[in-house]
């Protein structure tokens, strides 16, 4: 028997999960979590579109999670050895960018940039950038309209190069001390095969393409003349980038002998290429063509590939079609939602409706699986983290509409979860309108496995079966498929993906068939849901709402400068204090 490691980096926590090559059964899986600021983010309540990480924690979590599942892996069989590790494979979320210094080393773990969250992680959900991220799209859309054309129309501020201009713009001591900026799935694999070094480093094809503009059709990156017209500074930065990138099937190197010793494993195993966890995710699941792999989580991602041997054409508002980003020999196609569990989130532990216990999760979503679809009369908008897919706006916020004084919790809830499928619909639509077509869809993450009513309100609302990934860690599943690939067959692994999906990966039996009746209801509430969605979404349209949204976030912004003097590179709390675990955090947690 031969194993491979699945390393998943998510928003709050890193999953370590330890797969057989020969029939997928995991063996051995170890969760640890973020231990900064509130549940791994670290936040500044002077302004809510800031979201940083510790790199920090990505260390410890990823020594911490691997010991972990080799020891329940010896605990489940006791004939199990670490030496029937032959690869390791690592996603991330993303665009996480880093600024690191010549040596590659974050600036966070330097003494003078402790007390700078500038200079931390600048997690995929931060939005600072929303400016900047206009000024790019305005840019490319005269000199450069097919950087735009390959990324949905719309350069978006949780993306690369948007992160990077704000730094530069608002904090130019932490952009300066800056040699380069790298990905956080480039940085864990080059940290694990010693080659972090930025003359050294390997790329990611996934993050690169669908976040920082990268195409083999224009030489790699963006011109440097195209950057220097945002910034000089820029073009500089330009000069650090490889003109070439690499896919998961291809190894980012070999883990070194530090490495091995702390994770008591064998030394010179490939590490393969990185990816986004959705990608691998959708690699998990058994993603090919005619296949939308839902990854259902804080956020989503939804991911298809189209064979490069066929013209693809252009899909505004998706966030990337790039040749191998998924598979090899294959486009892969993004989409997705900025927020879905993050929502329900957001009402059970903030708003917390009817205290904690009445107001729970399972509470609530036992009370709202006993309502009727359009019983409660309310319908929402899910842009509570803005709009990533189709409209790629993260200057957009939620609604609720239709409340009354008699609204129950669980009525919103449900409501909540409504305007997500509402917005898993769009993103079908949208799609297909361009030629893709959907034959089936498979659901991952946790939110797919432990809650039924989501997904029969899913199949409800798109009209569509929804299937469920047999994996519950369909991430780190895709990522320890990316490590067997590298490993090669003759090490105990598979030659290519399609080998391994057929080996490693599957779906649960049971799935959601569409009620033919609660989607003639959804069908009416689908109507009013894009009435809105087009209102508040879309300039275009003749509501004049479109400003609404935007106008309220600008009145909230200036009057919350004077709290912090609109010095954004000093945060309104002491960074030690926004470093340390807080009772708040253990609570949620």
């Amino acid at each position: 028997m031969y194993y491979t490691i699945g390393l998943d980096f998510g928003t709050n926590s890193v999953r370590c999960l330890l797969v057989s090559t020969t029939d997928g059964h995991e063996l051995g899986t170890a969760v640890y979590e973020y231990e900064s600021g509130l549940s791994g983010i670290l936040l500044d309540p002077a302004d809510h579109n800031l979201a940083r990480q510790n790199p920090a924690d990505y260390l410890k979590g990823m020594e911490q999670s691997i010991r972990g599942a080799i020891i329940q892996a010896r605990t489940t069989d006791t004939s199990f050895n670490s030496s029937q590790i032959v690869g390791i494979g690592v996603d991330t979320t993303g665009s996480t960018p880093i600024p690191v210094d010549a040596k590659g080393m974050p600036l966070a773990l330097k003494e003078e940039f402790l007390q700078n969250l500038n200079a931390y992680v600048w997690l995929w959900k931060d939005h600072t950038s929303h400016t900047e991220a206009n000024e790019i799209t305005e840019l490319a859309q005269k000199e450069h309209p097919e950087y735009l054309a390959k990324c949905g129309g719309i350069y978006s501020s949780e993306w690369f190069f948007s992160k990077i201009l704000h730094c530069l713009r608002t904090d130019p001591e932490v952009y300066d001390a800056t040699y380069t900026w790298v990905e956080h799935v480039d940085w864990i694999t080059g940290v694990l095969t010693g080659t972090e070094h930025p003359d050294t480093l390997k790329r990611s094809r996934c993050a690169a393409g669908h976040k920082a503009l990268f195409n083999n059709a224009w030489g790699g990156y963006p011109a440097k003349d195209f950057l220097a017209k945002l910034d000089p500074k820029l073009a500089l930065l330009r000069e650090t980038l490889p003109d070439e990138t690499s896919n998961v099937n291809e190894t980012a190197g070999y883990l070194t002998e530090d490495w091995a010793v702390k994770l008591g494993l064998k030394t010179g195993i490939p590490v393969a290429m990185g990816a986004f966890d959705c990608h691998l995710g959708a690699i998990g699941a058994g993603v090919k063509p005619g296949t939308m792999v839902k990854v259902l989580g804080t956020s989503t991602c939804d991911i298809m590939v189209s064979d490069t041997s066929s013209p693809l054409e252009d899909i505004p508002g998706v966030c990337g079609i790039v040749e191998g980003s998924v598979l090899p020999g294959y486009f892969g196609i993004e989409a997705g939602q900025s927020a879905v569990g993050d929502i329900f989130n957001w009402f059970v532990n903030h708003i917390q409706p009817g205290g904690k216990r009445s107001g729970s999760h399972e509470t609530l979503t036992r009370k709202a699986a006993r309502l009727m679809p359009g019983e409660s009369g309310l319908l929402a908008l899910d842009w509570n983290n803005g709009n990533r897919t189709v409209l790629v706006d993260q200057r957009l916020s939620g609604l609720l509409l239709g409340q009354t004084l008699h609204t129950k919790p669980e009525e919103i809830y449900r409501a909540l979860i409504e305007a997500t499928a509402f917005g898993a619909l769009t993103i079908i639509k949208r799609i297909e309108e361009y030629g893709v077509i959907i034959d089936e869809v498979i659901n991952c993450g946790g939110i797919a496995e432990k809650n039924p009513l989501l997904m029969q309100i899913y199949a409800d609302v798109t009209n569509r079966e929804m299937k469920v990934s047999r994996s519950s860690q369909t991430c780190a599943l895709g990522a320890a498929m990316s490590a067997a690939v590298v490993a090669g067959k003759q090490a105990g692994g598979h030659d290519n993906f399609t080998d391994a999906q057929t080996t490693m990966s599957g779906v649960h039996k049971k799935t959601y068939k569409p009620n033919v009746e609660n989607h003639k209801i959804y069908q009416q509430l689908y109507s009013l849901y894009k009435q809105l969605h087009d209102a508040f979404g879309n300039a275009d349209n003749s509501t004049g709402l479109y400003n609404v949204m935007k106008n309220l976030l600008e009145i909230k912004e200036v009057s919350l400068k004077p709290a912090t003097g609109n010095k954004v590179k000093k945060p309104i709390l002491n960074v030690t204090e926004i470093l340390s675990e807080n009772t708040e955090s253990k609570a949620m947690r």
